[in-house]
């Protein structure tokens, strides 16, 4: 597996993202409060940048009572609004939010998934490409599989 060095460690501080090229990909590399994670920033639904997109929080809990967990571990493509786990790339969807309006059909709703990481998710079809990455002494490293 090729290893790519993509940045120095300080390049990358918490909360901040570095887009690079490494092995013919375009990928993420986002620090969440120390980790480091990378993601092929393209989208897996329709191929849009989503490492350029906004990094969210996941929010749920019920009404009047919000719960917000995992600050920064979400990332949104900004073509479509789909969401990834930055840490594993998995898509979850809310189903009560993103459904699909039909004529003479009703729409029933989906058995949360209980590993979601916010309750009343349910795991979307979409995985994101990530990859795993290292900090060898000062500098940030990718490795690619070829």
């Amino acid at each position: 597996m090729p290893k790519f060095v993509v940045a120095r460690a300080e390049e990358i501080p918490p909360g901040m993202r570095k887009i690079v090229e490494a092995g013919g990909r375009s990928i993420g590399v986002f620090n969440v409060r120390g980790e480091l994670f990378a993601l092929r920033n393209r989208c897996p639904h329709q191929g849009g940048p989503l490492c350029e997109g906004k990094l969210w929080s996941a929010v749920g809990g019920q009404p009047g009572a919000i719960e917000v967990a995992r600050q920064g571990e979400i990332v949104g493509c900004g073509w479509h609004g789909w969401e990834f786990d930055i840490r594993t790339g998995q898509s979850w969807c809310e189903p009560e939010r993103l459904r699909v309006r039909a004529y003479e059909v009703s729409v029933q709703a989906l058995e949360p998934d209980p590993s979601s990481p916010v309750p009343g998710r349910v795991k979307g079809p979409y995985v994101a490409e990530t990859y795993p990455v290292t900090v060898e002494g000062e500098y940030v490293v990718v490795d690619v599989a070829s």
